[in-house]
């Protein structure tokens, strides 16, 4: 019982981030709307709230990811994409378009947050 309350207890929720529409990001799956890419900035301002942060948290502000990795080491990698491209194609294949990344270590928690620089429209 202690070991459950010790795990529950770790991570945090994410408070609201000043200027990030959450509803716009998650709506634009893959996107493929180009509706992301506006909402970096202010991503970017509040990063530090997304550290320590657990998957479930994560995935109320940001939906889903768009892309997943596992790890041998029972690690995971969020990806989001933010500007259109090949990954809006049917079966959304993997590309190399600009991505948001999340990692997580073992415990769950957000230990690296990668946010790409994205030209201005």
């Amino acid at each position: 019982m202690l070991g459950s309350l010790l795990l529950t207890s770790c991570g945090h929720e994410i408070s609201a981030i000043a200027g990030f529409n959450d509803a716009v990001w998650r709506n634009d799956a893959f996107a493929c709307q180009n509706q992301r890419s506006a909402q970096l900035a202010a991503l970017e301002k509040g990063r530090e709230k997304l550290y320590g942060a657990r998957t479930a948290a994560v995935e109320q502000l940001l939906g889903r990811p768009d892309r997943l990795e596992l790890s041998t080491q029972t690690e995971k990698v969020y990806f989001y994409y933010v500007q259109p491209g090949a990954q809006c194609a049917p079966n959304h294949p993997a590309t190399n378009s600009a991505q948001l990344t999340l990692r997580f270590d073992p415990l769950g928690r957000v230990s690296e947050v990668i946010i790409p620089s994205v030209p201005n429209k």
